[in-house]
Parts: C-alpha cells; structure tokens; sequence
C-alpha cells in the first residue's frame, strides 16, 4: 500500500471522528423544526400580575371581596413584603414544629413562636401527663391539607391573625408508667385536625409569626 493511500485513509478517519463528535455533542434533528420561541419569564400560571387585576396571591386563597380578602390586602399596604403564600409555607413548618414540641414535652425551642397563653396551656397539659406516669411516643408522618380559613387585621394596632387549619398524620402511641399502650394502635396512622391562629404586628421589625389560640 503507498504513502497516497495511507493518508487518504488516515484523513478518512479523522473526518468520520469529527463527524461523530459533532453528533454526540450537538445531537441530531430529523424532518422539520420549527425555531425555538423564547418564552417571557413568569412567575407562574397562577401569579401573573395584571394591571389593575385581583391580587393573585390573595385571591388564591380568599374569594374576592370578602372580608378576609380585604384584610389579606390591608396587611399588604402596610407591609408590602407580605406574601400569603410565602406565610401558609412558614405555617406548615412552624405547625410541625410545635405540635412535635408538643407532644415530646419539649416547650423552650419553641418559646418565640408561641404566645404564653399558648405557652401556659401546652404546658398544664404536658404536666399532667407527667403526673399520670404517661409518655407520649409520636412520630410526625406529613399534612393532607392545610387552608387558610380567616384573616382579620386592625388597621390602628397594625396587628393581624391568621387562622389556618391543619390536617396532619401521626404515629402516635400513649403508654402509662408499665410500657403498656393506653391510647393509640402501632399499626395505625393517627389522623387529626387542628385549627391555629397565628399573630404578628405588621409594623414590626421582628419577623416572626406567633402561634395565639388554638382549636379543632
């Protein structure tokens, strides 16, 4: 074989390399391909701000026009960084946290997050079972729903509540002082509803949210 023909095959070669580079990099198309449209960026289908529209942020949350719909947007007047989905995601962590605490018997992480009505009440009952030689063994499983279900906001005090109710999934087991099980099944899932209130002073600069009244 001559030296032409070992470098045609050798350019051969590097030309079909090339080839199947481009290809692994580029990839391939097949038939007809319309230009790709860059879409405008949103923020979702359901937060897009319309000129003189609802407020999607409420109105995801509170018909429109209601009462707890205008309280919802007077708490944004007076603190425009308020945003009722960013407060119902805070919600579902803080309820976790302090239903654990709860139960665990655990109150002083919690202490910033609760008023002390709250505090007093979680407290009375903790001692209780402690008096009966009873310990809780409860493990949080997750939330089936979670809704607001009423805002209201003095526009003078700059103080708003938030109600929301919590369905939640527990394994939850009662024993009393032998290790014997007095309340719940370790077979079952607990299933429960709570109704918590939170509060906050909108003019405030501390941030956090605290958990005043709760209910079923």
């Amino acid at each position: 074989m001559n030296n032409s023909i070992i470098q045609l095959l050798v350019l051969v070669g590097i030309a079909v390399f090339l080839i199947l580079r481009l290809r692994s990099v580029l990839g391939t198309r097949e038939g007809f391909e319309k230009p790709e449209v860059v879409q405008p960026q949103r923020r979702g289908p359901d937060l897009e701000v319309i000129e003189g529209g609802p407020d999607l942020d409420i109105t995801d949350h509170a018909e429109d026009g209601s009462d707890m719909a205008k309280a919802l947007a007077a708490m944004k007047r007076v603190d425009p960084s308020f945003h009722v989905g960013e407060f119902l995601g805070g919600a579902k962590g803080a309820y976790e946290m302090i239903l654990m605490a709860f139960e665990q018997g655990e109150l002083e992480g919690v202490v910033p997050f609760i008023s002390e009505d709250v505090f007093e009440a979680f407290a009375s009952v903790i001692d209780q079972r402690e008096q009966q030689g009873l310990t809780i063994e409860a493990t949080f499983v997750g939330l089936s729903d979670l809704a607001l279900v009423d805002a209201e906001f003095d526009e003078t005090t700059k103080e708003a509540e938030l109600t929301v109710r919590f369905k939640s999934e527990l394994a939850y087991l009662v024993r009393d002082k032998g290790g014997d099980i007095v309340e719940g099944d370790p077979n079952e899932i607990k299933r429960q509803k709570d109704v918590w209130t939170f509060a906050h002073d909108m003019g405030s600069d501390d941030p956090n949210w605290r958990l005043v009244a709760t209910g079923e």
